[in-house]
């Protein structure tokens, strides 16, 4: 596996303290910027979201606990048919990539939670997948995990709510237009550990790939891995930037928006040391259309694929990247 990446650009940065201190114009400025780098770029940092540092790494170093059990007690809370808790290490390949044939199982585990809800919650009633209730350690270890982790994902709940204002700004849409799509956001997160690990021929941390979602809100971690496919197909190091959170848009955002703005393929290559994120991918809520925006359906640009809902385009997803022993559709002998 290469790991040679070309700098032919640096990856965008947006300081939000001027839109959420309310400076005159900011909100406008903002999204025209936005518009820009999601048309051009797909991925940017984001400066002044809100988030406080102390809470970030604490989740980072709840993830870390977690990821430091045995075995055993990891798999007590195994991924299940609702589609939440531990994925085992090489449980994916992600075959729906279009900018690189995978072949070999991802070098990464992770527990998967997404949102908390109470348990007469109308979703959880009716078994709806990526809906809850989430899987949590039972380990007097961890007791700090599930309150920490629940802080933090509402933080960046939080601020992936307070941008929708900038995307429908960028979309020439009322600056409320999005708000009531995300009342009840079917996100999920990836709490992932990469070891350091030997790579066959064409095997990463993760593989070439997008997103699935409307948008990823990632803090960057100080251990360089995640790297980013420029339009010239040449690969972009991620740098480290202190306090900053990465943001790309996935590929529900391209359907939603008929391919304006982009899906940005990324990478995630074998770190040097263990590296530990938590990612939240922030999507609408479970039977949002992927329907074209407004002003997002051209005569010149016919939509380009079969309308789904948040919820189905997820499962598909999943199904599609997971091994059947993770809680996905895949054959888990197909791929080595």
């Amino acid at each position: 596996m290469s790991s040679q990446s070309k700098t032919t650009y640096d990856i965008p940065v947006v300081d939000l303290a001027p839109f959420f201190n309310g400076a005159p114009g900011a909100a406008e400025k903002t999204a025209e910027r936005l518009r820009w780098i999601q048309e051009e770029v797909g991925f940017y940092y984001i400066t002044n979201h809100g988030v406080p540092s102390a809470l970030i790494k604490a989740a980072h170093d709840q993830v870390k606990a977690f990821h430091s059990q045995p075995l055993k007690d990891k798999l007590a809370i195994k991924v299940d048919e609702r589609s939440t808790g531990y994925v085992p290490f090489k449980s994916t390949v992600y075959v729906t990539s279009e900018v690189a044939e995978n072949t070999r199982k991802d070098l990464n585990e992770n527990i998967r939670i997404v949102r908390e809800r109470p348990a007469d919650h109308p979703g959880i009633r009716a078994d709806r997948r990526f809906t809850g209730p989430n899987k949590w350690p039972a380990s007097e270890k961890l007791a700090d995990f599930k309150p920490v982790m629940l802080e933090y994902f509402q933080a960046m709940e939080d601020l992936g709510y307070a941008m929708l204002p900038l995307y429908a700004l960028a979309l020439g849409l009322p600056s409320d237009y999005l708000n009531d799509l995300f009342t009840d956001p079917c996100w999920i997160t990836r709490n992932v550990h990469y070891p350091p690990s030997t790579a066959e021929e064409n095997q990463f941390g993760i593989a070439p790939h997008t997103d699935h979602g409307f948008i990823t809100l990632l803090p960057i971690n100080e251990v360089p891995a995640l790297e980013v496919q420029a339009m010239d197909r040449s690969w972009i190091p991620a740098r480290y930037i202190e306090n900053a959170i990465i943001v790309n848009s996935g590929d529900f955002m391209a359907k939603w928006t008929n391919g304006r703005f982009r899906a940005t393929p990324h990478r995630v290559l074998p770190p040097s040391k263990d590296r530990y994120i938590s990612a939240l991918f922030y999507n609408p809520n479970w039977d949002v259309s992927s329907a074209p925006l407004p002003g997002c359906s051209r005569p010149d640009h016919p939509r380009p694929h079969q309308t789904t809902i948040m919820l189905d385009h997820l499962c598909a997803y999943v199904d599609s990247n997971y091994a059947q022993s993770a809680g996905g559709m895949q054959d888990d002998q197909s791929f080595s």
